[in-house]
Formats: structure tokens, C-alpha cells, sequence
């Protein structure tokens, strides 16, 4: 069935780098893109998501003296997880899987590509003011429901539910149709942050049957 015209499939961050093998490999990250190709045939209004990184971007260890990758460093907007260089502009870490079959998508929001500050929501950058223009374009759209999914359950996609939810849409989080990193205990801390918010857990065979 295809979705309400004012609900909105948001695929969040499927790209090389993200994926086994690549620079920062969430765990059989790939098995999310043929769901996400399935999800994405019952929604009219599908919007990708591309993590953007200038290679001198401040979340990245290598641009920090002595840091590894995974230790954390006090930014001017809070505690930064420093990361493995990744999803660099313009290289093949950063491209979307070749086997993401979305053509219909309507829009690919770009983020972290402000050099000083780290992204991991489709809606705000980490500082939690610099917004990347994504809600007021769903308004405009007349979207109501934003369903999300990709990578990282706990990072990315949790982010984006969580400021989809404070910006007035009904949001829910597709399960089976993401995966996680789950540093010292993310994931559950994520999950009980989107339940507070009155994010919904669902997964892709109820989304796809209009249960949710």
C-alpha cells in the first residue's frame, strides 16, 4: 500500500563508510539497505540523508594531538565522541550504497559539513541551533509523520526521531530497518530517550501493511 501523501519516509545516512569494511562500520550496517528499498516503495515522499565531512571536520581524531578515535573532548557545545575520519566530501566513503534503489527520493539533506561543529540529526547540528532547513521543508510539504530509519540506530537515526518529535511531527522509528553502534550502552539510552519522547518502535512489515 502506498503511503498518506503527508507521511515521510527519512533514510538516514547509507553510505560506504557506515557499511562493513568501511571507515566507521556499524555492524551489518548493509542488511538495512534492501528494507529500505522496500520501505521505500510504499511512501511517495521519500528524503535521504548524507553525512558530509570537510576532511578538517573537529570530530575527527585525527585532528586532535594525541586523541584516538572513540575518546571524547570538551567542544565549545558540549562533549564531542571523537571519530574515525569519515564520510569525507567528495570520496567514496561518503556515496550512498550503489544497491539503494530510491529513485522517487525528493531531496538528499546534507550534514556536518560546517567544519567546526558535528552532525548526527537530519534536523540540527550538534551545537542544537544551527538548523539544516529539513523541518521547515516537511512543513511546507504539509508532512504530518516522519517514519526513520538507517545508520546508526543510536546516533544519527536516534537524533533525527528525537528532533523530528520536537518539532511537532508524529514520528517512528523503524527497528529492523536500522542498526547500532552501541558505544558504552547507546543503544538503551537511546531507546529510552525516544520512548520519553513519544517516539514509536516499529517494524518495517507493520509500517508496510499500514499498521503504523
Amino acid at each position: 500500500m502506498m503511503r498518506s501523501a503527508d507521511d515521510v519516509l527519512l533514510l538516514i545516512d547509507l553510505q560506504y563508510d557506515f557499511m562493513p569494511g568501511g571507515a566507521l562500520a556499524v555492524a551489518r550496517g548493509d542488511e538495512v539497505v534492501p528494507v529500505a528499498n522496500r520501505l521505500a516503495q510504499g511512501f511517495a515522499h521519500v528524503v535521504l540523508t548524507q553525512d558530509w565531512h570537510p576532511a578538517a571536520h573537529v570530530s575527527f581524531a585525527a585532528n586532535h594531538a594525541g586523541r584516538k578515535p572513540f575518546e571524547t573532548v570538551a567542544l565549545p557545545y558540549g562533549e564531542q565522541v571523537l571519530w574515525p575520519t569519515h564520510c569525507v566530501q567528495g570520496t567514496q566513503g561518503a556515496a550512498l550504497h550503489r544497491d539503494l534503489d530510491v529513485p522517487h527520493a525528493r531531496a538528499v539533506i546534507r550534514k556536518g559539513h560546517h567544519a567546526e561543529v558535528d552532525s548526527y540529526s537530519a534536523f540540527l547540528e550538534a551545537d542544537r541551533t544551527t538548523p539544516t532547513g529539513l523541518a521547515g521543508y516537511l512543513r511546507e510539504m504539509g508532512a504530518k509523520r516522519v517514519y526513520c530509519c538507517g545508520l546508526a540506530t543510536d546516533y544519527c537515526v536516534a537524533w533525527s526521531a528525537l528532533d523530528a518529535r520536537a518539532a511537532g511531527f508524529e514520528t517512528v522509528l523503524i527497528e529492523d530497518a536500522s542498526r547500532a553502534i552501541d558505544l558504552n550502552g547507546s543503544l538503551a539510552a537511546a531507546w529510552a530517550q525516544l520512548q520519553a519522547a513519544g517516539v514509536t518502535r516499529a517494524q518495517s512489515t507493520d509500517v508496510l501493511r499500514g499498521a503504523l
